[in-house]
């Protein structure tokens, strides 16, 4: 069972929530809460596994809610103003529902939270990359970008950048595809670091990444 909690100050949005977990036979209520304030304190003796949490609230965003966690737990954002939506996928989200939320929108998302956990219990979070005799430990979450050089690739990280003995199109097939994606024939990113799209250039780690026009297509479709 997954252990949902329902983050929203609107009381007809936290009903259908409410009524949309009770007929899913995968998913639990623990809590609801009107807003992030009490959703602070309410999280921290009652765990949940997934959040359904509004963006637009009073006092405290969705957004800047969910960056104050330590622990974060799966989340898919909810919101009736589009623009907001793009706000969060920096924070790899796993789906954004539009509200009025149709029932069928909601399943499509509780399947990509099913897909991404059972992920994580399968598959480590690290990699092991080799530099010169070497084989380096690095786990994913420090990990900025790929790029190519030459028969080598350079992985920049956050403290350091490393060249390791590998092709792009090795690494390609060896990292997890639900948090790596390729931008650019010389390119590989992680979909959780990227700070914003701007044209054909996407911002990581202070440095901006090409987006090729075929690989461009499937990186939206990730990242949103």
């Amino acid at each position: 069972m997954i252990r949902c909690a329902i983050i929203d100050d609107e009381p007809l949005s936290r009903d259908v929530l409410r009524q949309f977990v009770s007929d899913h036979p995968d998913l639990i209520l623990t809590e609801e809460y009107k807003d992030a304030l009490e959703a602070i304190r309410g999280l921290e003796s009652n765990p949940a596994d997934l959040l359904f949490l509004d963006i637009n609230m009073p006092k405290l965003s969705g957004i800047n809610f969910y960056k104050t966690l330590i622990t974060k737990p799966q989340v898919i954002f909810t919101t009736a103003y589009p623009e907001f939506a793009l706000e969060g996928f920096e924070l790899n989200a796993v789906d954004y529902l539009m509200k009025p939320i149709p029932f069928d929108r909601f399943l499509q998302a509780i399947h990509k939270v099913k897909e991404r956990l059972k992920t994580q219990k399968e598959s480590p979070e690290y990699i092991m990359l080799k530099v010169d005799k070497k084989l380096y430990r690095t786990v994913f979450s420090d990990i900025l970008f790929f790029e190519a050089f030459g028969d080598y690739a350079k992985v920049y990280l956050e403290s350091q950048v490393l060249i390791i003995t590998s092709t792009m199109k090795k690494m390609e097939a060896e990292l997890p595809e639900e948090l790596f994606v390729r931008t650019h024939k010389s390119f590989i990113i992680n979909t959780s670091k990227v700070d914003f799209i701007e044209g054909n250039q996407i911002k990581i780690g202070g440095r901006m990444i090409p987006i090729g026009m075929r690989y461009r297509e499937n990186l939206l479709k990730q990242l949103t």
